[in-house]
């Protein structure tokens, strides 16, 4: 993965490059490039949505099955 993924993750990027978004200068961006920015990351914040919906209906699927796991203070008790 190169440093230009959005994926990229680790102590400095811990949500990945597109964390770094928030505190971007828009100022050198056209209203032409800022429309297309915004529907690029709509179609990214759709597509993060769809995963985090099936990863918690995996979890449901899964506890479902094997039942829910303890939390961490329960189990030391």
């Amino acid at each position: 993965m190169d440093d230009e993924s959005p994926l990229l993750r680790g102590p400095r990027h811990p949500l990945g490059h597109a964390s770094q978004l928030a505190g971007e200068p828009l100022d050198t961006y056209s209203q032409d490039e800022l429309t297309a920015r915004i529907a690029a990351l709509e179609a990214e914040i759709a597509r993060v949505r769809a995963h985090a919906d099936k990863a918690a209906e995996h979890r449901r699927l899964a506890e479902s099955i094997f039942g829910t796991k303890p939390a961490a203070s329960e189990a030391s008790d």
